[in-house]
């Protein structure tokens, strides 16, 4: 019988993990090292923006079901839901990882379960995790069971697939996997799978990276439509219409805290062997450059003299404040490398997070030579273009993400292009 729990990490995987086990009456403990993110959540406040969070943290905290703090507390659970990003020669860092366990060590008992939730590289529970474990003392597989049962939801649904989503769980042996089954059912309805803890680490990045193959097709596709006289949107669709075929759709980059880092995981545990992984993740990350270099040619073709550019979206994705690995970054210093004035505006980051960004659309808007969406918010698709050309010098739009009506926009007056369309 599972009663309380103690979670290291209230990011975006951590936070609404820790509240929805809070919602179903298991006491939690939430730990961050982050003493703004944790004031905030006692104030029952987010530093994160999710869908139905909100609502679901205030009801855990006023029922008592949720504390949150800078250190552990004893529990019959520890779950680890720590960044793993990657250094700047893309190798993983795990040191997050390290340290959150190490600092549960004090804390553990004999009957304890250990849950990394974090995606990580193979072998990170075995070469990572368990050395640390060891110092508790307890007897690793028996006094204490250990598992890793990575999260596969996306921001801004996250609660939504928490439940519905199939989970892969790997233990270090069978009790840890059953142990850590039996947890999960308290919400998951979706099929939970039994394996070990190195295949689970495995399964985790091989999604993650599947996708990033898929999408690195999907932009060579797109460079090969702008040459051509097709629109790579509409061929995609036509394609997927096969059913054994699922080309995913290009974009001006990948993003987001998977995508763009897991598949470096496997280049560097086997560079020789993953080639193709490897230039998939090239291409993704040359994408920036690419559409920088659009716009300088959309310049040209609309016989510009200015170079202010207005940059739509610095989140990964559309209807999230995520900016984690976000490639709009990357383009606004490829455009600002190319000599361009560059002001950024999204309304789901509050705060200027960026040197470039401002919080208001028409202050973004104001003179510019060209706007460039390159993150698809609600917000921008429903932008009415005949409210904001008056504000611009020259009516140019350049759609990353097909997320505008072009037809609208240009009986607006403007010169609308779209990546992965020549015309």
């Amino acid at each position: 019988m599972f009663k309380n729990l103690c979670v290291v990490g209230l990011g975006y995987i951590g936070l609404p993990t820790a509240v929805m086990f809070a919602n179903h009456q298991l006491h939690v403990h939430g730990v961050d090292i982050n003493e703004k993110a944790v004031k905030m959540i006692q104030n029952k406040q987010l530093h994160i923006e999710e869908n139905g969070l909100q609502e679901r943290m205030e009801k855990a905290i006023d029922e008592g079901f949720l504390t949150v703090g800078t250190q552990p507390e004893k529990a019959d659970v520890f779950i680890v839901a720590v960044p793993s990003p990657i250094n700047s020669d893309n190798t993983a860092n795990l040191e997050y990882v390290r340290k959150a366990t190490a600092s549960i060590v004090p804390f553990l008992e004999k009957g304890n379960l250990v849950i990394l939730e974090s995606t990580v590289p193979p072998k990170t529970v075995e070469d990572v995790m368990l050395p640390e474990l060891i110092k508790s003392g307890l007897e690793i597989g028996t006094d204490i069971l250990v598992s890793h049962s990575p999260e596969r939801v996306i921001p801004g649904k996250i609660f939504e697939e928490l439940i519905n989503n199939d989970r892969i769980v790997g233990g270090i042996n069978e009790e840890s996997s059953l142990k850590t089954k039996e947890l999960y059912e308290i919400f998951v309805k979706g099929q939970i799978h039994l394996t070990d803890a190195t295949t689970a680490e495995l399964v985790k990045v091989m999604e993650n990276t599947y996708r990033d193959v898929n999408i690195a097709f999907a932009n060579e596709l797109a460079k090969m439509a702008d040459r051509l006289d097709v629109n790579v949107w509409e061929a995609i669709k036509f394609a997927n219409y096969h059913p054994r075929v699922n080309v995913h759709f290009p974009g001006p980059g990948v993003g987001g805290h998977c995508i763009a880092v897991d598949p470096w995981f496997l280049v560097e545990l086997q560079p020789e062997t993953a080639k193709l992984i490897h230039l998939s993740r090239n291409t993704n990350d040359g994408m920036p450059a690419y559409v920088a270099s659009q716009v300088q040619r959309i310049l040209t073709e609309q016989n510009s003299a200015g170079k202010k550019i207005a940059v739509f979206g610095l989140a990964f994705k559309g209807n999230v404040d995520d900016m984690r690995e976000s490639p709009s970054t990357d383009v606004i210093d490829e455009l600002q490398k190319l000599g361009m004035d560059v002001i950024s505006y999204d309304p789901h980051i509050k705060e200027n997070l960026h040197h470039t960004q401002v919080q208001g659309m028409e202050e973004a808007l104001r003179d510019a030579d060209l706007l460039i969406i390159l993150t698809n918010h609600d917000e921008f698709t429903a932008m009415d273009p005949k409210g904001i050309s008056d504000l611009m010098r020259s009516k140019t739009v350049y759609d990353t993400k097909n997320c505008l009506d072009r037809t609208k926009w240009m009986d607006a007056g403007f010169a609308s292009y779209l990546l992965g369309n020549s015309k």
